[in-house]
């Protein structure tokens, strides 16, 4: 029987949420790092077998709104709690339950008729009677139809979890082809691994207000090659400085990881540009928050 869905995934930032969905499906398409507010957007996973088609729903990991891009993040991560077949909630193995996932059960408990499986992540990190703790502390919440331990890292108990989606799930249509992976156009895709490298390389107080825009993306006939022309946006002339870096060995850098990702997912070669502009307080104002694609 073949079955299918729509999934939300949720939790709070560095759970580790978009490396689970992009070791699930075999392919990055969402920034990850370390850093809060990776994930902006609601970004459509398409996991698609012989005897299912998931469509998951990665969210941006839930705070406290601190702008009016943090108002837009929180009001992305609420909705997918919406008009899905399931809800997945990642945690990590913190061994305590903290204001953030407190908030995230309570909102948890108001869901009605929609299983909710919780993933504990990065169980290689802690020892097994830890892990039963933890289990224990979340299995008595009582909302939980599944607890299973996974490290999105290792790949593991990424099979469990699937074939338990597949219990869950209802007999139903492929809505996607086979072979698409994500229903975001490619140059979304592009400006997310441009942006990732550079909240990977930049300092704590750069990045929180990067976004990254593709100005241009065209394919050459003459030859397998792809000319990328991006804008790396800052909200600061201060942070254009850091960005550039000196003598503009970090702009440099962030070009160099961006194409060999780059390469990688579109498998051609990448010839790529990149700027550094300023435009002040963007995440304070709705004009900024659009003109990079931020709409509810």
């Amino acid at each position: 029987m073949f079955k299918s869905g729509f999934a939300s995934v949720i939790g709070r930032p560095n759970v580790g949420k978009s490396t689970f969905l992009n070791s699930l499906i075999g392919q990055k398409i969402s920034a990850t790092s370390n850093k809060a507010q990776t994930t902006r957007n609601l970004i459509n996973f398409i996991y698609t077998s012989d005897n299912m088609q998931v469509v998951f729903l990665d969210t941006p990991g839930i705070q406290k709104p601190k702008n009016k891009l943090g108002d837009y993040m929180l009001k992305i991560s609420e909705s997918a709690l919406k008009d899905v077949d399931l809800i997945t909630y990642i945690v990590d193995c913190s061994r305590s339950i903290g204001r953030l996932d407190g908030y995230i059960i309570d909102k948890l408990k108001e869901v009605k008729n929609v299983p909710i499986i919780l993933l504990i992540n990065k169980i290689d990190e802690i020892k097994k009677e830890e892990l039963f703790e933890l289990i224990k502390l979340y299995s008595d919440y009582g909302i939980f139809k599944e607890i299973i331990p996974i490290s999105a890292l290792k790949n593991d108990g990424i099979d469990n979890y699937l074939d338990t989606l597949y219990k869950y799930l209802k007999e139903g249509p492929q809505f996607y082809p086979e072979d698409m992976v994500t229903d975001k156009p490619e140059r979304f895709i592009v400006a997310e691994l441009i942006r990732e490298k550079a909240l990977r390389l930049l300092d704590e107080e750069v990045p929180h207000g990067i976004a990254v825009s593709v100005d241009k993306m065209q394919y050459r006939t003459d030859k397998d090659l792809v000319d990328i022309y991006a804008t790396i946006y800052v909200e600061r002339d201060s942070h254009k400085k850091i960005v550039i870096g000196k003598s503009g060995s970090m702009i440099k850098e962030i070009g160099i990881k961006s194409r060999i990702e780059l390469e990688a997912f579109l498998d051609i070669k990448v010839n790529l540009k990149l700027w550094v502009k300023v435009k002040e307080k963007w995440r304070e104002k709705e004009s900024g928050l659009g003109s990079f694609g931020y709409k509810l």
